[in-house]
C-alpha cells in the first residue's frame, strides 16, 4: 500500500510527547508499505524555514510545515493554527501518490485535508479518533456559542461520513462514533499502545536518574509525565503531595512537562508549601529518555480534571507506565479504571477526596509486595493486550480493508446533534 498519513502533531522519539504515529508508521514501512507523513513542526529553529521540508525518519517520508503551536496558546490561537495547517496540508496530501489516506486527530480539522486529498485522488480515507473533539472543548467551555458548537458537530459528522473505516482509541470513543449513526462494523478499537522494547531497561537506568538529584536518591517516587493543560488538572498532584507529606514526608512527587497550566501548578504547590520540598517540576524530556524516569518511579500517574467526558481517554502516559512495569495511579473512572481493578496493575484514586487519595498512595508505597505484584501485572497487561507490534498489525488490516471495494457508507439513522463520543 501507498499510505498518505496525516497527523498535525507528529513526534519522533527524539521529541517530547506521544510517538504513536511514528511507531505505527515505521512498522507499516517494515511490512513493505510506503508511508508519506504530512505534519507540522512547532518551532522555526530548523534553519528558519517557513515552507515545506522533507526528511526520512525510519523509512517514513515526512513532510514538515512550520505552524507555531504550544499548549500555552489560547483556544482561538489554536484553532487558527489548526485551520492554517488544514489548508496547506490539503494541497500537499493531494500532490502525493497513494492508495489510502489515513488521518489521525486531534485536531478534528485534520479531516478536511484528508477528505480533500482522498476525493482528488479518488481513494478511500480512514479516520482515527484519538481525542474527545468536539465534546471536550465544549465541556470545559473552550468552545462556546450555538454557531461554533453546531459547526464543530457538523465537522465531526462530515469526517465520519467520508470515512471508509474509523479507528477509535477506546471503547467509549467507539460508542460515541456509533451513536452518530456510523456503522458499528466499520469502527475498530485500537488503543494507544505499549513500546515494550523501549521501556525494557535495567534497574540501573532508574538508579542513575535518581542519583542526579539530592532531593530524591532512594526515596519513594511518584511521577507525572505529560502535558500541563487545563484538562490534565495536575494541580491535583500538588494538593496530593501536601496531604501525603503529613503522612509520609519522605515521598517525592515529580512532574515532567509543560503547558498552559504550568505556572498555575507551581502556584498551587507554593501555596501548599510543597514546591521544592516533596514536589518538584522539570521540563519535558524526549521519549527516548522516558524509560529511565519510569524505571526510577514507584508509581506513575495519569490525571484529568473530574469530567465524565475524559473517562474515554487513551493517554500515552498510561501505556508507558504499563510498558515499563510501573504501577499506575489514575484519578478518573472509565475503561482504564476497570482494567486496573481487573488486573491489579495500579490504583484508582478519589478525584475529590484528597485525604483518601493520599492514604491510598502511602499504603501502596509502603507495601513492597504489592508494588512488585502490581508492576508485574502492568507489564503483563502491556505484553498481552497493548503491544505496539500487535496493534500496528490491526491498523494495517483496517487500512487494507479500506482499499477493498465496499458499498458506500450510509448512516443507520440521522445523527443527533447532541451525540457525544
Amino acid at each position: 500500500m501507498r499510505i498518505i498519513y496525516l497527523h498535525q502533531y507528529f513526534n519522533t522519539p527524539q521529541d517530547a510527547g506521544g510517538t504513536r504515529s511514528y511507531e505505527m508508521a515505521r512498522r507499516l514501512v517494515a511490512s513493505g508499505h510506503d508511508v508519506d507523513m504530512v505534519t507540522s513542526t512547532r518551532t522555526s529553529s530548523e534553519g528558519g524555514f517557513r515552507g515545506w521540508r522533507q526528511t526520512e525518519e525510519a523509512g517514513i517520508r515526512v513532510h514538515w510545515l512550520y505552524v507555531h503551536y504550544s499548549n500555552a496558546m489560547s483556544y482561538a490561537e489554536r484553532i487558527r493554527a489548526f485551520l492554517k495547517f488544514a489548508g496547506m496540508s490539503a494541497l500537499k496530501a493531494a500532490s502525493l501518490e497513494g492508495d489510502v489516506v489515513f488521518a489521525t486527530s486531534t485536531p478534528l480539522t485534520i479531516a478536511l485535508p484528508a477528505i480533500y486529498a482522498a476525493r482528488r485522488q479518488k481513494i478511500p480515507m480512514v479516520f482515527e479518533v484519538r481525542d474527545l473533539w468536539p465534546e471536550l472543548p465544549i465541556a470545559v467551555g473552550a468552545l462556546r456559542g450555538r454557531i461554533l458548537i453546531a459547526a464543530a458537530r457538523w465537522l465531526e459528522r462530515f469526517a465520519y461520513r467520508n470515512s471508509a473505516h474509523i479507528v477509535a482509541l477506546s471503547p467509549g470513543m467507539k460508542d460515541g462514533i456509533v451513536r452518530t449513526g456510523y456503522p458499528e462494523d466499520r469502527v475498530r478499537v485500537i488503543p494507544n499502545s505499549a513500546d515494550l522494547e523501549l521501556f525494557d531497561v535495567p534497574a540501573t537506568a532508574g538508579q542513575a536518574f535518581r542519583d542526579q538529584f539530592d532531593w530524591l536518591q532512594d526515596r519513594p517516587l511518584v511521577v507525572y509525565t505529560g502535558a500541563l493543560g487545563l484538562i490534565n488538572g495536575v494541580g491535583y498532584l500538588a494538593r496530593l503531595a501536601a496531604a501525603v507529606e503529613r503522612l509520609a514526608p519522605q515521598v517525592r512527587f515529580l512532574v515532567l512537562g509543560e503547558g498552559k497550566e504550568e505556572q498555575t501548578v507551581r502556584n498551587i504547590a507554593k501555596k501548599m508549601g510543597v514546591l521544592g520540598r516533596n514536589f518538584f517540576m522539570l521540563p519535558p524530556i524526549p521519549k527516548v529518555e522516558m524509560p529511565k524516569v519510569l524505571s526510577a518511579a514507584n508509581l506513575a500517574t495519569s490525571l484529568f480534571i473530574d469530567l465524565p467526558e475524559m473517562w474515554a481517554n487513551s493517554a500515552n502516559k498510561f501505556f508507558d507506565a504499563l510498558a515499563s512495569g510501573t504501577p499506575v495511579a489514575i484519578n478518573y473512572r472509565g475503561w482504564q479504571a476497570d482494567l486496573i481493578k481487573q488486573t491489579g496493575a495500579g490504583i484508582v484514586l478519589d478525584a475529590q477526596d484528597i485525604e483518601a487519595a493520599a492514604n491510598r498512595i502511602v499504603q501502596a508505597l509502603r507495601d513492597q509486595t504489592w508494588l512488585e505484584r502490581a508492576g508485574a501485572a502492568a507489564r503483563k497487561l502491556a505484553e498481552e493486550r497493548f503491544s505496539r507490534d500487535l496493534l500496528a498489525g490491526q491498523l494495517e488490516t483496517v487500512l487494507q480493508k479500506a482499499i477493498t471495494p465496499t458499498p458506500p457508507c450510509t448512516a443507520s439513522r440521522s445523527p443527533s446533534t447532541n451525540s457525544a463520543p
